[in-house]
């Protein structure tokens, strides 16, 4: 298990149906180590406060492992690291073996796994198709949060050492 890419991004405005939006859903990989802080990482802000970020989800990760889907779901052979608002992509964490509870050690930070991602209306904004959040949930590939439990600094390539919270999967909450 390791993190493929680092993925930050800081609020800005979008022309959506006619409306301004603020979004920080579109995230570019960084190199580097990268410091992680309680809310989020260096170079990162959330901006809509009431359905992302905060303690329990300072940290959204999304498996590399979905990639290859969404690519030929969508057509969009390019579709790199990020595009769906991550922080991390990871190799080797996949929904249906997370459990919520789960902690992890990444660099010299620490996490817990909080809780599967549900999307909001702003990933349809990133693709530019209604029809996305639809298929996101069917897909069950909803990624998932992390709370920060000791501040540190990661790097892409890190390892990811895992220590299992018992909880239910990710899997099994995002289908409830």
């Amino acid at each position: 298990m390791k993190i493929v890419s680092i993925n930050v991004g800081l609020p800005r405005e979008v022309a959506w149906q006619g409306r301004t939006i603020l979004t920080s859903i579109f995230k570019e990989p960084v190199a580097g180590p990268v410091r992680v802080r309680r809310l989020n990482l260096d170079g990162d802000r959330q901006s809509d406060l009431t359905v992302h970020g905060g303690a329990t989800k300072a940290v959204y990760v999304y498996p590399a492992e979905h990639y290859p889907f969404w690519r030929e779901q969508l057509g969009e052979p390019d579709l790199a690291p990020g595009a769906f608002g991550e922080n991390f992509t990871t190799d080797g964490l996949v929904e249906e073996t997370v459990r919520i509870g789960d902690r992890l050690r990444i660099g010299s930070a620490e996490f817990i796994v909080t809780q599967p991602r549900l999307p909001c209306f702003k990933l349809q904004l990133r693709f530019g198709r209604l029809d996305i959040i639809r298929r996101f949930l069917r897909s069950g590939r909803s990624g998932f949060y992390l709370a920060v439990t000791r501040e540190g600094e990661v790097t892409a390539g890190d390892e990811i050492a895992l220590a299992p919270g018992g909880g239910m999967t990710i899997a099994e909450a995002f289908r409830r």
